[in-house]
């Protein structure tokens, strides 16, 4: 009894621990917003998400800091036009620069709404559901796996951000 006790106080302590792990402001974010919630707009969103997200990971994947992202993604803002342009018909928006996120909580880490710098595509009427991650400390890489555990995902990403912003 006095163990299940101990297990419990130590899930209580570790889950409380995690859920105050947090994306530091200085971070690039990026955000792929359907045109619609139809399922032939998310599915175009879809199919860019993963256009742009692989052009992004080629990018940026020896990025060490935040002002060598920002650069790299200013110097490829046509590049990832083009991007775009071979992967839909839509018509889209690109932005970079300071951009509105909601809250967000998802695997025992939050991700606080405010305004942020960012990458966002707005396909078509941009009234649909959004897809976003973070680039810049590189999470975007951890959503391949949705196998990845909750527990596992919230210690890489303390890991991720101890690594670069800390």
């Amino acid at each position: 009894m006095v163990l299940i006790i101990i297990a419990l106080i130590v899930v209580v302590l570790v889950k409380n621990k995690n859920d105050n792990i947090v994306i530091p402001k200085e971070s690039i974010r990026i955000r792929i917003i359907a045109s619609s919630n139809e399922t032939d707009d998310i599915n175009e969103k879809l199919k860019v998400k993963k256009e742009v997200e692989a052009e992004l990971a080629k990018l940026l994947k020896d990025t060490k800091s935040i002002e060598e992202a920002r650069m790299i993604i200013n110097e490829n803002l046509d590049k990832l036009n083009i991007v775009i342009d071979d992967t839909t018909d839509y018509n889209y928006d690109v932005k970079f620069g300071k951009n509105y996120f909601p809250k967000k909580y998802y695997k025992g880490v939050l991700y606080d709404e405010g305004e942020y710098e960012s990458l966002v595509i707005t396909l078509g009427k941009g009234t649909g559901d959004n897809w976003w991650c973070v680039l810049f400390p590189p999470l975007c890489l951890l959503e391949g796996n949705e196998d990845t555990k909750d527990v596992t995902y919230q210690f890489y990403v303390k890991e991720i951000i101890d690594k670069y912003v800390g």
